[in-house]
């Protein structure tokens, strides 16, 4: 059965940071419809001025965070004493777990363009040790199609296999389309699928999605895209629904309100960092 949309969000702009303009796409109120996807910003940029200010230090729990630049730089440096910088198609993949403190740098550059999700971790996860990773270019496949790629970000795709997700299964892929190019995927139909068209516009199904939305698919075992008159650049992410309470406070995604209490509780009294720091 071939999936349709079910769901359809797209984003608005804002600012956040330091003054870091993006486009807001998933947030509080799409929890339910996006599970486990939390938050979805997008960036696009061709003046500095929008972004080079970047996020300055600040603290996460309960999440794991992955970053997609696919033109551009970015900067990680964190509380576990990491520092590592990608740019132009790498992926960082940050593990809040029980609690981490890290900021980004957004260099200048001839085009931002990219995403930042928010994954939410199961609550056997929420307080695992935080952990971060960078997946480099050579570590992605691109994946040739008829008039057109696929980059394996993390995940599987066919036979290749890419970078693992520790805590929930996830593919993730960017698919690159040339005008009247499609691609059909298969899909497990228990798994929670999610589509962003980074740039241009694409059908799904039978609906036109415009750019900067993002779909959710009903349940099926394969999804078809197509670009039609014009190049697409869409996002699929693949997971497991967690069906879990929510109790989210600005960077900070628990289970209940008690856990987010202790949290902050945890920050007011300087014992938020459960992990050896070098910072």
């Amino acid at each position: 059965m071939e999936r349709k949309v079910k769901k359809e969000v797209t984003g608005f702009r804002t600012k956040d940071g330091a003054g870091v303009s993006l486009v807001r796409v998933l947030g509080p109120d799409s929890i339910s419809d996006y599970d486990p996807i939390l938050m979805l910003d997008s960036f696009d940029s061709t003046n500095p001025e929008d972004y080079t200010k970047g996020f300055p230090l600040h603290p996460h729990r309960g999440i794991e965070t992955i970053s997609y630049v696919y033109r551009g730089q970015m900067t990680h440096r964190d509380s576990l004493g990491n520092e590592d910088t990608i740019g132009d198609g790498e992926v960082q993949w940050m593990t809040a777990g029980s609690g981490i403190m890290h900021e980004e740098r957004l260099p200048a550059s001839e085009r931002l363009l990219g995403v930042q999700l928010w994954l939410n971790l199961p609550a056997k996860d929420k307080m695992i040790a935080p952990a971060y990773n960078s997946i480099k270019r050579n570590q992605i496949q691109e994946i040739p199609l008829e008039k057109g790629k696929l980059r394996l970000l993390a995940g599987e795709y066919k036979e290749y296999k890419g970078y693992q997700s520790m805590y929930l299964p996830l593919n993730y892929y960017d698919i690159h389309l040339d005008a009247g190019a499609s691609i059909t995927i298969d899909t497990k139909e228990d798994r929670s699928i999610m589509l962003f068209t980074l740039s241009g516009q694409a059908m799904v199904g039978d609906e036109k999605i415009q750019e900067k939305t993002a779909v959710k698919l009903t349940e099926g075992d394969q999804v078809r895209i197509n670009a039609r008159d014009q190049r697409a650049q869409v996002l699929y992410v693949s997971s497991t629904l967690l069906d879990e309470p929510v109790a989210w406070g600005g960077p900070i995604v628990m289970n209940t309100k008690e856990e987010l209490n202790q949290a902050f509780s945890d920050l007011d009294q300087g014992t938020f960092l459960k992990e050896e720091i070098d910072y």
